[in-house]
């Protein structure tokens, strides 16, 4: 596998303008034109109704490239977008490759045949969030929260970004993650699903991989667990078939991970790999905590408990609702010394904090804020990305986008040592009793 991101310096103009400005990707319009003095700061007095124009309108992107050689040489060739914010139509040279209409969700598109050699132009035109779903509720009312710009359930975008009783209506829009051309060899890994499995003071990690392949040549996946001081290694090797494989090893005597509070957060390195023809063709990396976790609910005077434990050791769950720590996620700088989002989650732990609940009307956290958590022993309460609105569950295509979308979130997380509990949505059923 060969990648070459297409982060970095684009330019940018209001649909149906002509003047390009310069603009940073992964970002938004709000941050793009905040830098260039365009428009004043929203946090400042009531400045969040001075700039309400900037969601109202439609937005392009665009960069040139030149895709690099070991790139192009790939059997095949993915334009991948980690995070388009909301309503994009992606082209390529000209052609329409695709549009989006879910910001939790990651979109990719084969574009070999779409490339040229030289210098290539991808484009993106973003619509206007709050003319989409103005539209949409002008047809079909759906309630939401009272303090947000109406008709936010109808499309898959942070429910606090069109308001809420705590923060300003400021809809972001933009390329909010990485994007980047992505070049495949005979095969990748579809799934790779990690697991752990503790009995009498020996742990069986496992990995089983899921393969999509576009030659007969044969496989081969290698699961590979390195020490915590780095001094040596596990590795086992199995064939690929039928485009699936698990491979299993033992870690005896193994140092355990413990929530903030109850010990140290020992992360053991795991690497899957996938070779054909003696070649890497695609690899995953995790670190890994060892540990069990039960969330233990049993009859008592008041009705039934609601008790963490944690390596069979009963916690006393401490902490805070996380709710997105910017109203432009890009601002927030993740790992490293004087990193803001570091920042917050030392500051968790310095504060005695053991768990975190990453609330249901914002959106599921980027990979830093969990590797932070599982460096750091704080426990995640993760909610689905639903909150205090009624949602259009009787429309097909709506139901099939949030699908995909949780399977690709619980495939992206699941693996996660501080991932403590999935909770489908924040106050949907208490809203059905109280406002319904």
């Amino acid at each position: 596998m060969n990648t070459q991101s297409l982060a970095g310096q684009w330019q940018f103009r209001q649909a149906g303008t002509d003047e390009w400005l310069p603009a940073t990707v992964p970002g938004g319009v709000h941050t793009d034109l905040l830098a260039l003095g365009k428009i004043p700061d929203p946090f400042v007095g009531d400045n969040e109704k001075a700039v309400a124009w900037v969601a109202e309108a439609d937005w392009e992107y665009r960069t040139t490239f030149a895709p690099a050689a070991d790139v192009l040489a790939q059997e095949k060739l993915f334009l991948v977008c980690d995070g388009l914010d909301t309503l994009a139509d992606v082209t390529l040279n000209g052609q329409l490759l695709g549009s989006t209409d879910n910001m939790f969700r990651r979109y990719e598109w084969e574009v070999k045949e779409a490339l040229h050699d030289g210098e290539n132009e991808l484009a993106i035109r973003f619509a206007s969030p709050v003319r989409f779903i103005t539209a949409a509720n002008a047809e079909r009312p759906l309630r939401g929260v009272s303090q947000a710009i109406d008709g936010g359930p109808h499309l898959r975008k942070a429910p606090c970004h069109f308001g809420w009783d705590w923060g300003p209506q400021l809809p972001p829009i933009g390329v909010w993650k990485e994007i980047r051309l992505e070049g495949r060899g005979g095969a990748r890994f579809e799934d790779v699903h990690l697991r752990q499995a503790h009995d009498q003071g020996s742990v069986a990690v496992s990995a089983t991989v899921a393969v999509e392949r576009w030659s007969d040549a044969p496989l081969t996946a290698i699961l590979r667990l390195t020490a915590l001081d780095g001094s040596g290694a596990q590795e086992i090797v199995e064939p690929v078939h039928g485009g699936f494989a698990t491979l299993a090893m033992a870690v005896d005597n193994p140092q355990l991970w413990w929530p903030n509070g109850y010990g140290a957060q020992p992360l053991y390195t795991v690497e899957v790999y996938l070779e054909q023809a003696g070649e890497r063709v695609d690899k995953r990396h995790f670190q890994l905590g060892l540990r069990t976790i039960e969330l233990r609910q049993e009859p008592d005077q008041w009705g039934k408990s609601f008790t963490f434990v944690i390596n069979g050791v009963p916690i006393f769950a401490k902490g805070a609702n996380w709710i997105p720590a910017d109203s432009f996620p890009t601002r927030l700088a993740g790992e490293g010394p004087g990193a803001s989002l570091e920042q917050l989650i030392r500051d968790a732990a310095a504060t005695h904090q053991n768990m975190l609940r990453v609330w249901g009307g914002g959106f599921y956290e980027e990979e830093a804020f969990y590797d932070l958590c599982d460096r750091y022993g704080i426990l995640v309460w993760q909610d689905g990305i639903y909150s205090c609105s009624i949602y259009p569950l009787d429309r097909a295509d709506f139901v099939e986008n949030v699908r995909i979308e949780t399977e690709e979130a619980v495939r992206r997380l699941r693996h996660r040592t501080s991932l403590a509990l999935w909770c489908g949505n924040n106050e949907m059923e208490w809203g059905w009793e109280m406002w319904g």
